[in-house]
C-alpha cells in the first residue's frame, strides 16, 4: 500500500475522531484534527500550506487553552469569585480523573459550588455560579466544535481542490 495513502486514512482517522473529541470529553478534539492536518501536508492527495497549518496551530492552541479558562470566566460571569473560580478549575481536574468522562462535566459545576460555599455565600449564589461553569464549559466546547469544523472543511477543501 502506498505510503501516501496511509498517512491520507490515518488523517482522516484523526480529522474524525477529533470532531468527534469536541463534545466526548475524554479526546483531545482541536489537537487530533490539527494532526490530521499536519499528516494531510504530508502525503500526494492535497496541498496544505506551512502558512495555513501555522494559523490552524495557533487556534488549536487557543481553544485548548481556552477549554480551561472558559468555564473560570462563566462563573465570574454569573456571581462566582475567587473561590468559586479556583473551585471551577479544582473541579475540572478532579472530574477528569476521578469520574470520567462524566466528570468533566459535573466538576466545575460542582467545584464552583464548593468554592462559593467554603467562601461563605448562600447556596443560591453558589449554585448560580456553578451553573456559569456550565456555561463556559457549552462555550469552550463549542468554541472548539468551531474550529474542529473549520479545519474539517479546510481539510475537504484541500483535498477537492
Amino acid at each position: 500500500m502506498d505510503a501516501s495513502l496511509v498517512l491520507l486514512v490515518i488523517a482522516v482517522i484523526a480529522l474524525v475522531v477529533g470532531v468527534a473529541g469536541c463534545v466526548l470529553p475524554a479526546l483531545p478534539g482541536a489537537p487530533l484534527c490539527f494532526a490530521g492536518l499536519v499528516l494531510l501536508k504530508f502525503t500526494d492527495w492535497a496541498s496544505v500550506s506551512t502558512a495555513a497549518l501555522v494559523i490552524w496551530g495557533v487556534l488549536t492552541l487557543v481553544v485548548s487553552l481556552a477549554d480551561y479558562f472558559v468555564p473560570m470566566l462563566g462563573t465570574k460571569k454569573f456571581g462566582g469569585g475567587r473561590y468559586g473560580q479556583w473551585g471551577c478549575v479544582a473541579g475540572s481536574v478532579a472530574g477528569i480523573f476521578l469520574f470520567p468522562p462524566l466528570g468533566i462535566l459535573i466538576g466545575p459545576f460542582v467545584g464552583a459550588v464548593v468554592g462559593e460555599l467554603i467562601d461563605g455565600k448562600p447556596l443560591e449564589n453558589a449554585i448560580k455560579a456553578g451553573f456559569g461553569s456550565f456555561v463556559g464549559f457549552l462555550t469552550g466546547m463549542l468554541m472548539k466544535l468551531l474550529v474542529c469544523l473549520g479545519m474539517t472543511i479546510y481539510f475537504l477543501y484541500a483535498l477537492i481542490f
